[in-house]
């Protein structure tokens, strides 16, 4: 036989390997797509929802804050809980690919190498 092939059974195992770790980073994605997170402020007075991918979804603002004096602290609390959400988005994407590269036997922290 030819002593090459072995060199060429590792590099088709490689391929496969990669087809393989970019189908599950796409499933991972869009399951992102589906998950959400909570960000809030003032107690609960408002409300911030977004996917684990950080996009905005939903806000949800107490009534007995509107205030016209106020409007200022409204505006800060909306602020917020938009930026709790996406911290909370941000964390949870992190701890969604580390289980996924994890499972792959890569280093956790390796960036998604498919663009994700």
């Amino acid at each position: 036989m030819l002593k090459g092939l072995g060199g060429l059974g590792d590099m088709a195992k490689m391929m496969k390997a990669a087809q393989e770790m970019q189908g599950k980073m796409t499933e991972a994605q869009e399951a992102l797509e589906k998950i959400t997170v909570e960000g809030e402020s003032g107690a609960g007075l408002v409300k911030a929802t977004a996917t684990a991918k950080g996009e905005l979804v939903g806000l949800e603002i107490d009534p007995s804050i509107f205030n016209p004096t106020e409007k200022e602290v409204v505006e800060d609390l909306i602020l917020a809980a938009i930026k709790d959400a996406q911290a909370k988005a941000n964390g949870r994407m992190q701890s969604e690919m580390a289980k996924i590269t994890e499972g792959l036997g890569l280093p956790a922290g390796m960036k998604n190498p498919f663009g994700g």
